[in-house]
């Protein structure tokens, strides 16, 4: 049953946590009430080509081509480009499907050709049939980089090819002062029948942060009538996906879900607050401290579990959009 007629809904999303989600959403909402903004901060350029993996994360799972056991890419994928590239001595430490090149070929040809990353990113979810809207959160390049005792590190160079072994000290976005909201997302947070704003449960440093730091986000978060719902990527203690506890730990912060919505309630006004039922004791602070908090399940291991979290999020935009 779709959770129609209520207004357009903005996802900001990074890549697999979010994406469970965001399919969440996509199953309950029409294809018209739902947008995406993918982060920008982990795309780079790698072999000639322009390869933004949160958003392909976004567009393999709405598509139904993701692979599900592995947890990123493309399902019944092959891997013969890259064992021709390490016969030639090539750079084998990020791994490009054979699929998975079809599509970065495709959008780097048409950012050759002049094409906006917003009409690539359209163009190519129409291809493959996806209803709703996954959009760049930029047009314009922001790349994370990681800062560490020993240097700065482009992000995928620590992600990937050093498996985030290095102690992270912080972080910067290259490209963000220039940068300015996609057309797609500037005109989400500008809508005044938007619904809710949704953060997903990715890495609030490395997925969420990059697109706060476009000029213009953070500010219209603050001023946006509609609630802004964020669900922790942190449970128990823990997190569900990736370095996000890591980080957490070397920044100097208790690795906690209280800590990710402390960090979004200082960045803007965070209305809502989906924990997990590990982390019921931690609920009460975070409703003293302004945000009203829900315990649920929120780990989401297979559709009907994501269908699950996606409408306790937005029964919980619901019930503050009425106060």
């Amino acid at each position: 049953m779709s959770e129609t007629g209520k207004g357009r809904v903005l996802a900001l999303s990074g890549g697999i946590g979010g994406a469970k989600l965001a399919l969440g959403l996509a199953q309950v909402l029409t294809a018209d009430e739902l947008v995406i903004a993918a982060n920008p901060g982990d795309d780079f350029e790698h072999l000639g080509l322009t390869i933004c993996p949160d958003l392909d994360t976004l567009t393999y799972t709405l598509s139904g081509l993701s692979d599900t056991e592995r947890g990123w890419g493309r399902q019944g994928e092959s891997w013969n480009f890259m064992a021709a590239l390490g016969e030639l001595g090539g750079e084998i430490w990020f791994n490009l499907g054979d699929r998975d090149l079809a599509l970065h070929a495709e959008r780097t040809r048409r950012l050759r050709a002049g094409e906006t990353l917003s009409e690539v990113t359209a163009a190519l979810c129409s291809r493959l049939g996806i209803g709703p809207r996954i959009v760049p959160a930029t047009d314009q390049p922001v790349r994370t980089v990681v800062e560490t005792p020993d240097g700065p590190l482009p992000f995928q160079h620590y992600f990937v090819r050093l498996r985030c072994e290095p102690v992270v000290t912080g972080f910067r976005f290259e490209g963000a002062a220039a940068a300015r909201p996609s057309p797609a997302l500037a005109q989400a947070l500008a809508d005044p029948h938007l619904r809710a704003v949704v953060i997903c449960p990715s890495n609030p440093f490395i997925s969420i942060d990059p697109i706060l730091a476009i000029p213009g986000v953070t500010e219209a978060l603050r001023q946006v009538a509609a609630p802004v719902v964020a669900v922790s990527p942190v449970v128990g203690g823990a997190a569900v996906k990736g370095p996000t506890a890591k980080m957490l730990s070397e920044l100097g912060f208790e690795v906690s879900a209280a800590t990710v919505a402390r960090h979004y309630a200082e960045c803007f006004r965070l209305d809502g607050y989906v924990l997990d039922d590990a982390d019921a004791a931690l609920a009460p602070a975070i409703e003293a401290a302004g945000t009203a908090a829900v315990v649920t399940g929120t780990l989401m291991t297979d559709l009907d579990t994501k269908i699950a979290v996606a409408r306790t999020v937005l029964s919980l935009a619901d019930r503050l959009a009425r106060r």
